[in-house]
């Protein structure tokens, strides 16, 4: 059945899945046609005029070296005797790679029937051949839905949610609510779902992750899954990696859904709570991964309903994750952490610092860079103990040894400019997978305080974990989850396995003509960068734009170098805060006629890079460029606003009469506009402002715009007049990228090359998928090193590449392009995703123990804060009771007679847990008059349960009227007669009978208490609300420190032939059930010491947690 009419198959991939494999057409890999092949079929002249574009593009070193006159063209030698021809410094001349022959190649693959051998053999084929039934359904409405008004088209919301509501399902609306999405899409953006995004809504509908290449709009994609869940009224959450496209997203995408009548949310850092519920209440709310966590997190700390900002009881329903794999896989090593502070060691790190810049490597300790261990030598302890004047540097008394360890690994493993950069007197993290600045995150187990040291900088308060949860447990909650990413076939064994969700290729609109260039190494990082210099001044001498992809702030600026040195124009775009402010306009004209950009990983997601420049952002900048000055003369903050981006060796745009003369106007009325109100406008509100306009014109138009100006009463219309020159200046850049757009594609495309390979192929693949989008013309080309840090930190085994190469030439500069050779390293970097992957599974696999007890604790929390105080009331109930059953259990043995029970440590336990209100009864009982009144139990006649008591021993206050308190006494007496997990033997009877004895007088004596304390009754349930929640949380808190320490310390146990997995989930389950039981034993001391005397006890319960 297909997907209009059906549920989700998501059950069916995972069992069908290993049963198809395609055959490999080529088992030798792909090789491409000759020449004059390419050149005989008319329909292979696409890009005729790329000659130029052949030269640049050949695999052969030499013709790249040839435009430097730097770098000397290498020397070829004869292939000798002993060397195989494929190791030979010059290889066999492949095939001139041109844009011809990309567009040729491609043609040639995209002229197979569907019934291909290739299409009948994938699965994936046969799921998205299915969906085309939906996308058949949808196109049949659209001519009826393209005749409606808008009102009526507003109007289908109401009537999908009215036949919701009479029992009909998702499934049976799901074509109309495409079809509906894509008339509004058209209407309100002036974009078009094509077939195939169609086809990606259908698949984040039914709970799968969408492969959709770079540039096939999975932005647009979004917007038909998140109206049809949303439709529910249970809140969709589209969650991306940062504010930036949180925000984009929600103001370009939530004019379809607002369009439609539905309700939009945005979740940004720094919003107030109040802010934060109101777009959590939407019925789709945009946000980031890191922001979705840490309300979650902050939701189980609070200590009242008021404060929760999401939908409970159940926040979450439905999620759409941008960059999936990002999201889960590659910040599955991070968990979220909410941490408080403690600053009892901080002046240890500086001392620490100093000891560690005494201490060599190799002779005091020795660094392992896979796992980032150090090891301190006999040699290296002695003397950290001399430098310390310390005689143990594991004293516990005097602890050393914890802060030497981390100035070392401050000073081997976290290098500025790579793990962190200096700003404002911080030191912030780098995330090394997307390449920006993450100024929230701090690392943990004082690591942080380490690297400030080492810098010299403010040393921030050691962390204390407060609460915790990873991204893999956050995003189960959700019943229902889906992504989209353009790589995530490479690691669907991962999402299968770990979240039991499908990745299904969505195929292009368009073919996809790019041409990936064999991969270079060399043995020097020296010859890899003369190299990449060559390459891109080869390309901006051609006229092609090129982005170069680095690892870290460090290597791109020392390339900036290397190319200002040759006088090339580029932009840098880092995690430096003067490049990083401007990211999105830096990538957006990364396309441009001889653009170059270099880039960390910032540029692999978000912002398209589009051939000619995208139009929207030039026509933007241009606004400002013109209009800014006559608003403010405050110069900008470069740290927040970032440098301007560099349009040296661009073409300058040609602006028409009327966008010149509009362009005046607004000049014009914004500086009488600044003058009239006197003060001096602040350069972010001046900016803002054009920003708002620039959005107010695309909602507004051309010509209502023009009618508002016509008929403006307002003597300054500023904000209409900065809208209108916006839409007439952008009609003009249009024009202008379209005619550089069509001179780049005849010249070849966007070039990418990359300068290292990274710890994973999806890292490498988003940066190849920068070029080629849309069916556009690009290449690609990797340039390795041997000396790059991946095969540094793995210690991956290449002397066998350094002396191989060094049998071909002596010179250590040279490109070798070998497949053996090429084909070693990429299985080096296999070898360094199963590292990582295993971590991840380990990660995920201890936290799942945690994620068990978490769940436990937060479900308890929110009974708490969100019940009545009825089930508050009950909850402490079953805590008293549940304290009486520890104690008695823990003294008296069913198997055993009472008079070998520990009945005197019994009564000093009870008399010592309520304070005065509970000694005082018991203050005349010795252990033989509980003896002697054990031994009548059996001549007892029935129990009362209501008024239990046993004989000759204290009566407990006759606090049980009402039905409810009967019934809980009932209830509890139940639940001892029918508890299974308590010893049993001859005397459980009397145990039982110990056991509600004490239970109710504790309870009893504890109503009793309250009702003599005589204030009301919602004061009372505050009370007991605040301790109930104040002693799971502490305990809480100490618990998850003792499970990292737990977590670090089992692995040692493995050198026992212990499995340390089973180890801490054995230990982990006890150190839960102890907590457990001291949460209930604290809260009971804790209500008994309050209410027997509350005035001394207020101070406690009106400050915070310290």
């Amino acid at each position: 059945m297909g997907p209009s009419t059906g549920g989700p198959r998501t059950n069916l991939w995972p069992t069908c899945k290993s049963s198809f494999h395609p055959p490999s057409p080529n088992p030798t890999g792909p090789t491409l046609p000759s020449p004059h092949h390419l050149i005989s079929h008319p329909s292979r002249m696409a890009f005729a005029g790329a000659t130029a574009a052949a030269a640049s593009l050949s695999s052969s070193a030499p013709s790249i070296l040839l435009v430097s006159a730097v770098t000397p063209p290498p020397r070829l030698l004869p292939t000798s005797s002993i060397l195989s021809p494929v190791y030979s410094a010059r290889p066999k001349r492949p095939p001139t790679l041109s844009c011809n022959a990309a567009a040729a190649t491609v043609a040639a693959a995209a002229a197979g029937k569907p019934g291909s051998w290739r299409d009948l053999c994938s699965l994936n084929a046969w799921v998205v051949r299915d969906y085309r039934r939906l996308v058949d359904a949808v196109g049949a409405l659209e001519p009826r839905l393209r005749g409606l008004t808008d009102e009526r088209l507003r109007a289908k919301t109401d009537e999908f949610r009215a036949r919701l509501a009479r029992g009909e399902t998702l499934a049976d609306v799901q074509a109309e609510a495409f079809a509906v999405v894509r008339e509004a899409a058209r209407r309100t953006l002036g974009m078009r779902h094509f077939d195939v995004q169609i086809i990606g809504g259908a698949v984040l509908h039914d709970g799968c992750i969408a492969e959709m290449k770079t540039g096939e709009g999975k932005t647009l994609v979004s917007t038909l899954a998140a109206y049809l869940n949303a439709l529910t009224s249970e809140g969709v959450h589209v969650v991306t990696v940062n504010d930036y496209l949180a925000q984009r997203d929600a103001e370009w995408m939530g004019r379809v859904h607002r369009f439609l009548g539905l309700s939009v949310g945005l979740i940004q850092a720094g919003m107030k709570a109040d802010e934060r519920r109101a777009n959590y209440r939407c019925d789709i709310t945009y946000t980031n991964n890191s922001e979705l966590g840490f309300d979650y997190l902050r939701d189980n700390l609070s200590r009242n309903k008021e404060q929760l900002v999401m939908r409970w009881p159940t926040p979450f329903h439905f999620a759409i994750v941008d960059e999936v794999d990002s999201v889960l896989i590659d910040e599955g090593r991070n968990p979220l952490l909410i941490s408080g502070e403690d600053n009892r060691d901080a002046a240890r790190y500086p001392v620490a610092a100093k000891a560690a810049d005494l201490l060599m490597e190799g002779f005091h300790y020795t660094v392992e860079l896979k796992s980032n261990n150090i090891d301190l030598t006999e040699d290296g302890v002695t003397c950290a103990e001399m430098i310390l004047e310390t005689n143990d540097l594991w004293d516990e008394n005097d602890p050393w040894a914890r802060f030497v360890m981390n100035a070392l690994k401050a000073k081997e493993f976290y290098r500025r400019d790579v793990q962190y950069i200096v700003r404002d007197g911080k030191a912030l993290i780098i995330n090394e997978l997307t390449g920006r600045v993450e100024p929230k995150r701090r690392w943990s187990d004082g690591i942080h305080q380490a690297v400030e040291a080492k810098e010299g900088l403010k040393i921030q308060a050691d962390s204390v974990i407060v609460a915790q949860i990873t991204y893999q447990s956050l995003f189960k909650l959700y019943p229902k989850l889906s992504g989209m990413t353009g790589t995530a076939k490479t690691e669907e064994k991962e999402f299968l396995k770990m979240f039991k969700t499908p990745v299904i290729e969505v195929p292009t609109n368009l073919p996809n003509i790019r041409v990936d260039l064999p991969i270079q190494a060399f043995a020097t990082a020296r010859g890899k960068w003369q190299y990449v210099r060559a390459e891109v001044e080869s390309m901006f001498h051609l006229g092609r734009p090129v982005l170069v992809g680095t690892t870290s702030v460090e290597s791109s600026e020392y390339l900036s170098d290397l190319l200002k040195a040759r006088n090339i124009p580029h932009n840098v775009l880092n995690a430096r805060p003067k490049y990083a402010a401007r990211e999105a306009e830096i990538v957006a004209q990364a396309g441009r006629k001889h653009a170059i950009t270099i880039s960390t990983n910032m540029a692999g997601r978000g912002t398209d890079i589009i051939l000619g420049g995208n139009p929207k952002m030039l026509a933007k900048e241009i606004i400002e460029d013109n209009v800014l000055p006559f608003l403010t003369h405050e110069p900008p903050d470069v740290e927040t606003v970032g440098e301007s981006t560099s349009h040296k060796g661009l073409s300058k745009i040609k602006l028409g009469p009327s966008s010149l003369g509009l362009l005046a106007k607004a000049a014009i009325i914004a500086k009488y506009v600044q003058r009239s109100e006197r003060n001096e406008w602040p350069f972010q509100k001046a900016k803002s402002t054009i920003a708002e306009s620039v959005e107010m014109s695309h909602t507004i138009g051309m010509e209502k715009l023009q009618d508002r100006l016509a008929e403006e009463s307002e003597m300054y219309p500023l904000c209409d007049t900065i809208g209108l020159a916006y839409l007439t200046v952008l009609r003009d850049c249009e024009i202008h990228c379209s005619t550089e757009g069509a001179e780049v594609k005849a010249l070849g495309g966007l070039h990418v090359i990359g300068t290292s390979l990274h710890e994973s192929r999806r890292i490498d693949n988003q940066l190849r998928g920068r070029a080629g989008r849309q069916g556009d013309p690009g290449s690609t080309r990797f340039m390795v090193s041997l000396q790059d840090e991946m095969f540094r930190k793995f210690n991956l085994d290449t002397e066998w590449a350094v002396r191989l190469i060094s049998r071909i030439t002596n010179d250590e500069d040279i490109a070798i392009e070998s497949n053996a050779v090429v084909k070693q390293l990429l299985g080096l970097q296999i070898n360094a995703e199963k590292y990582y992957f295993g971590i991840r599974k380990s990660l995920v696999e201890f936290d799942e123990v945690l994620e068990v007890q978490r769940k436990h604790v937060y479900n308890l929390r929110q009974v708490i804060l969100s019940g009545d105080s009825e089930s508050c009331s009950e909850q402490i109930f079953q805590y008293m009771q549940a304290v009486a059953d520890d104690i008695i259990l823990g003294n008296a043995d069913p198997q055993k007679p009472p008079n070998t029970w520990k009945l005197a440590n019994l009564l000093d336990e009870f008399g010592s847990l309520g304070g005065t209100c509970f000694a005082e009864p018991f203050k005349e009982i010795q252990e033989e008059d509980l003896l002697s009144s054990l031994e009548q139990i059996h001549e007892y006649g029935p129990v009362n349960v209501d008024n239990f008591t046993l004989p000759n021993m204290p009566v407990s206050p006759n606090s049980f009227r009402g039905i409810w308190k009967r019934t809980s006494s009932m209830m509890r007496w139940l639940a001892i007669c029918v508890d299974d997990a308590s010893k049993k033997g001859r005397y459980t009877y009397i145990v039982n009978m110990l056991r509600k004895y004490f239970g109710d007088f504790l309870i009893a004596t504890y109503l009793d208490a309250v009702q003599e304390s005589r204030y009301d009754d919602a004061y009372i349930r505050g009370i007991e609300r605040e301790i109930l929640l104040k002693t799971l949380d502490t305990l809480w808190k100490d618990h998850l420190v003792n499970m990292n320490k737990l977590s670090s310390a089992v692995n040692v146990r493995s050198f026992g032939h212990r499995n340390p997995l089973e180890e801490y989930k054995i230990d982990g389950c006890r150190f839960f059930i102890s907590m457990l039981g001291a949460t209930r034993r604290l809260t009971v001391e804790s209500l008994l010491h309050y209410w027997s005397s509350p005035m001394e006890s207020e101070e406690i319960f009106n400050t915070g947690d310290k």
